[in-house]
C-alpha cells in the first residue's frame, strides 16, 4: 500500500495528539471520577496551574512511546522485528531505578517487572508472561500505553501495525493487555485512511480472538451507545461492569481500555470533546488521554488540534524523552516525527518485492531542507522556540519557516532560543536510583545530555524587514560555573530582505550549552524576520573538566548532570571531578550524540578495585558502543558491545590500579585505534559497525576517577582555519 499522501503531517499530528493528551491527564492522574467532577466538573484544558505542577514534565507515556521504537532503527528497520529485539531496546535505553519507567517495586509495576526479568537474562517474550509474572501483573495498562509509535510507521498497515504492536507488548505484558494494545494499533493504522470509527473498531475486532474480554468489553460499549446518550450515565455503567473492583492491582487495563472507547464513542468525533470525556472520567488520565490524543490527530489531522489553540499553544513542540541515550531526551514533536517517518518510510520500501523495485520508488524519505534539525515543515510547528527580551511573537502558519515579529526598544535585543538541554527548572535528582518526587512537580528523575557542543557548526537561513541598521547575530546559552546561564553569540550581520546564511562554531566556554538561537538587535521600531531552518553539523571539540570561576570557587553542578548517570553512585564530595562507583556488572557516564561520527578522545583515568574500567565511543545507550578497557591481568581490549560483548583486540599493557593513565581513542570509519602509553592496539569491525555516537566512561564492579576527557575531530579533517585553531588549542590545553 502507498503511503498517504499526508502521512508525515498526519504522524505529527498523531504526536502531537499523545502530548496533548498526556499533559492534561498527568496532574490528576489516579483520581477518582468523583474527585475530578468536584473540582473542575469538566476537564477542558491543563489544569497543571490549579493543582501546582509544571505543564511540561517528564512522563513515562511519552518516554516508552517514543525511546522503544528506536528498536527499529538499532536493528536495520526490519518488517520482522521480534520482542526479544524490543527487549533489549529497554535494555539499551531504560537506566534503571533513574529513566523511561515507573519504578514503582517488584509486581506493583508490570515494567519494572518485566525489566527484572530482562536484565536477569530472562527474554521476551517471557518476560512480560503470565506463566513468569502472573495474569493480575501481565494484564495491567502498560502495553497500550506505549503503542501509538508502532502504529503511526505503518500507516494503513494493519497487518504489520498488528505484528509489530503484538511483539512489543509482549516485552512486559500478556493476555488482555496485548489484546488491547492490537485493537489500538489496527485503528491508529488504519486511521490514517478510514475516518469512519465503526469501520476502524470493527477492523481491530477482527484481529483478536472471539473469546477475548476486551472484545466483549468494546462490543458491550457499542451496544450501550445504541441507547444511552449520556457518556456520563454510560461511564456509570462501565464502572459497574469493568471497573477496578472487577480488574485488581495497580492499574488494570479493562477499565482504562473501556475508557479509551467511551471517548471515542461519545466524543462527538471532536478532539477537545473526546479528550474532556478521556480526562474527566478518571482512573490512568494521562495514559488514556495520550492515546485517545493520538488517535484523533492521526485521524482528523491538525485541523482538528488548532480548533482548540488553547491546547496546543502553550506546548510549542517541547517534550522530554529519558532515557539511556541522553542527547535525545531534551527534544520536540518534530524530531520525533521525522524519526516515525523516516522508520515508515523504510519499512515501506522493504515492504515491496525486492530492492530496487519499481514500485518502491518514491518511498525514500528525503528529510525537510536538507536534514536541518530545525525546519519548522509543518503548519504550526515552533519547534520548542521561545522569546526573551524585546517584544516579540512567533508564528507558522504555513510551515514554511519560524515567522518572528518584533518591537525593538531602549537597545534591548529580541533573542529566541531553543532548549537543547536541561531547564534551569529541572530539580536535581539524588545521587541514587528509584528516588520519585523529586519537588516541584516532578515524579520522573530527567536524564540528559546537551544535544549540541562546542565545536560544532550552526547554521542558520533567513531573511527580513526591519529599519536599517538591524542585525542577527547566532548565539547560544551556556551554563556557567554557578549554573547561570550566560550569553556567546556570533559577530552580527544585517538582516536583509533576500534569504542568507550565516555560520558559527559553537564556543567552549567550560559549561554545557543550554539553548541555541538567534539574536536581532538595532535601532527602536518593528520589524520581521523569517527563520528557514536552523542546523548543527560536525564533530564537537571539547573538553570536559570542573569549571571554575576566576577567583576558584564554583557552586554549580550542571557540568556532571550533563553525563547521563548509569552507575550506582557518581559521586561528587571529592575533588576529582569524576567518582564513579559501580557494585554490579558494568556501569556507565556517557555524554554526546549520534552526530559524532569520526573523532578522537583522550581521558585521564584512575581505576581502583576495578574488574575492568576505561573509555566508550560511539555510545548509543547502555549495550550499544566500543569499549577500550584496562583489564586483569594487564591486558588492554577493544570490545564491541551490541546486545552482547564481541572481543575485537588485545594486548598486554601496564597498569596498576590507584595509578593515573591516559587513555587515547580515535575512531574512523569501521576502525577503532586505542593508545595506552607506548602501547598501542587497532581494531576492524566489517560487519554491521556502529558508525556514530558519544562517549562514556566504563568501569565494571569498582572505583574509577577521572580528571577530564577530551574530544575533538580527526587531525587532517578538512575543516576551516578558525575550526582547526579552536580544535587545536582545546586539545592542547587538555594536555599542559
Amino acid at each position: 500500500m502507498a503511503l498517504p499522501r499526508d502521512y508525515a503531517q498526519r504522524v505529527y499530528a498523531g504526536v502531537l495528539g499523545k502530548m496533548i493528551g498526556v499533559f492534561m491527564g498527568r496532574p490528576i492522574e489516579g483520581w477518582t471520577y468523583r474527585q475530578i467532577q468536584d473540582r473542575f466538573g469538566e476537564v477542558r484544558g491543563y489544569v497543571n496551574e490549579a493543582v501546582g505542577r509544571p505543564l511540561i514534565v517528564p512522563d513515562d507515556d511519552l518516554s516508552g512511546t517514543f525511546a522503544f521504537l528506536r528498536a527499529l532503527e538499532d536493528n536495520g528497520y526490519p518488517r520482522d522485528l521480534r520482542s526479544e529485539q524490543i527487549g533489549e531496546a529497554w535494555l539499551n535505553y531504560i537506566v534503571e531505578g533513574r529513566s523511561t519507567l515507573w519504578w514503582g517495586g517488584m509486581g506493583n509495576s508490570t515494567e519494572q517487572t518485566a525489566y527484572y526479568r530482562l536484565k536477569r537474562g530472562v527474554r521476551a517474550p517471557r518476560s512480560g508472561s503470565m506463566e513468569l509474572n502472573t495474569r493480575l501483573i501481565a494484564e495491567q495498562i502498560g502495553a497500550q500505553i506505549f503503542i501509538d509509535g508502532w502504529a503511526m510507521v505503518a500507516p494503513g498497515d494493519p497487518d504489520l501495525a498488528f505484528h509489530l504492536a503484538t511483539e512489543a507488548a509482549r516485552v512486559s505484558h500478556d493476555g488482555e493487555a496485548v489484546h488491547a494494545a492490537q485493537v489500538l494499533a489496527v485503528m491508529e493504522s488504519l486511521a490514517f485512511v478510514e475516518p469512519r470509527l465503526e469501520r476502524l473498531q470493527e477492523a481491530a475486532l477482527g484481529y483478536i480472538p472471539r473469546q477475548s474480554v476486551i472484545r466483549r468489553l468494546i462490543t458491550d460499549l457499542r451496544e450501550l451507545r445504541q441507547h444511552e446518550g449520556d457518556w456520563r450515565e454510560a461511564r456509570e455503567w462501565l464502572e459497574a461492569h469493568y471497573g477496578y473492583d472487577r480488574y485488581g492491582g495497580n492499574v488494570h487495563v479493562m477499565p482504562n481500555h473501556g475508557v479509551i472507547h467511551l471517548s471515542l464513542l461519545y466524543g462527538q468525533d471532536d478532539f477537545l470533546e473526546t479528550l474532556l470525556i478521556a480526562n474527566t472520567a478518571g482512573w490512568d488520565t494521562d495514559c488514556n488521554a495520550g492515546n485517545v490524543g493520538c488517535f484523533m490527530g492521526i485521524k482528523n489531522g491538525l485541523a482538528a488540534i488548532d480548533a482548540h489553540p488553547h491546547l496546543r499553544d502553550p506546548l510549542a513542540d517541547r517534550l522530554f524523552v529519558s532515557s539511556a541515550e541522553g542527547a535525545r531526551s531534551v527534544t520536540d514533536a518534530v524530531t520525533l516525527t521525522d524519526e516515525i517517518v523516516r522508520a515508515g518510510h523504510r519499512l515501506a520500501v522493504k515492504g515491496r518485492q525486492a530492492p530496487g523495485d519499481a514500485g518502491a520508488q518514491g518511498l525514500e524519505w528525503e528529510p525537510p531542507k536538507g536534514g536541518a534539525q530545525y525546519h519548522f515543515a509543518y503548519p504550526g510547528s515552533l519547534q520548542g522556540f521561545f522569546s526573551e527580551g524585546a517584544a516579540c511573537s512567533l508564528a507558522n502558519p504555513r510551515g514554511g519557516g519560524l515567522e518572528v515579529r518584533f518591537a525593538l526598544e531602549g537597545g534591548s535585543p529580541c533573542q529566541l532560543y531553543t532548549r537543547s538541554f536541561l531547564p534551569p527548572e529541572v530539580p536535581e535528582p539524588p545521587d541514587a536510583p528509584y528516588a520519585r518526587n523529586l519537588g516541584s512537580g516532578w515524579n520522573y528523575m530527567l536524564l540528559a545530555s546537551p544535544r549540541f557542543y562546542p565545536g560544532q557548526v550552526l547554521t542558520a537561513r533567513f531573511s527580513g524587514e526591519a529599519l536599517p541598521g538591524t542585525t542577527v547575530a547566532l548565539a547560544c546559552r551556556y551554563y556557567n560555573p554557578d549554573d547561570r546561564l550566560a550569553i556567546a553569540s556570533s559577530a552580527p550581520v544585517p538582516l536583509r530582505s533576500e534569504p542568507q546564511e550565516l555560520t558559527w562554531i559553537l564556543p567552549d566556554r567550560g559549561g554545557p550549552i543550554a539553548d541555541l538561537g538567534l539574536q536581532i538587535a538595532g535601532p527602536a521600531g518593528p520589524g520581521r524576520l523569517l527563520l528557514d531552518a536552523l542546523s548543527v553539523r560536525g564533530e564537537a571539540s571539547v573538553r570536559f573538566i570542573k569549571p571554575q570561576n576566576p577567583d576558584g570557587a564554583a557552586t554549580g553542578n550542571m557540568w556532571r548532570r550533563a553525563w547521563v548517570n548509569a552507575v550506582h553512585r557518581l559521586d561528587k564530595r571529592f575533588p576529582e571531578p569524576f567518582r564513579l562507583l559501580h557494585m554490579e556488572g558494568l556501569g556507565l557516564i556517557s555524554i554526546g550524540s549520534r552526530d559524532w561520527r569520526n573523532y578522537r578522545m583522550r581521558a585521564r583515568l584512575r581505576p581502583y578495585l576495578a574488574r575492568q574500567a576505561g573509555v566508550a565511543v560511539r555510545y548509543q545507550g547502555l549495550n550499544r558502543f566500543y569499549a577500550v578497557v584496562l583489564c586483569k591481568p594487564g591486558r588492554l581490549q577493544i570490545v564491541k558491545h551490541r546486545g552482547r560483548s564481541q572481543l575485537l583486540a588485545e594486548t598486554p599493557a601496564e597498569w596498576l590500579e590507584g595509578e593515573e593513565v591516559e587513555l587515547q581513542v580515535e575512531v574512523e570509519g569501521s576502525r577503532v585505534r586505542a593508545r595506552l602509553g607506548e602501547v598501542a592496539l587497532e581494531a576492524h569491525d566489517p560487519e554491521a559497525p556502529l558508525e556514530a555516537g558519544g562517549v562514556a566512561l566504563l568501569i565494571e564492579e569498582g572505583w574509577l576517577s577521572c580528571e577530564e576527557v577530551v574530544v575533538g575531530p580527526l587531525e587532517g579533517r578538512a575543516r576551516s582555519h578558525l575550526s582547526r585553531l579552536a580544535e587545536r588549542a582545546v586539545w592542547d590545553s587538555a594536555g599542559r
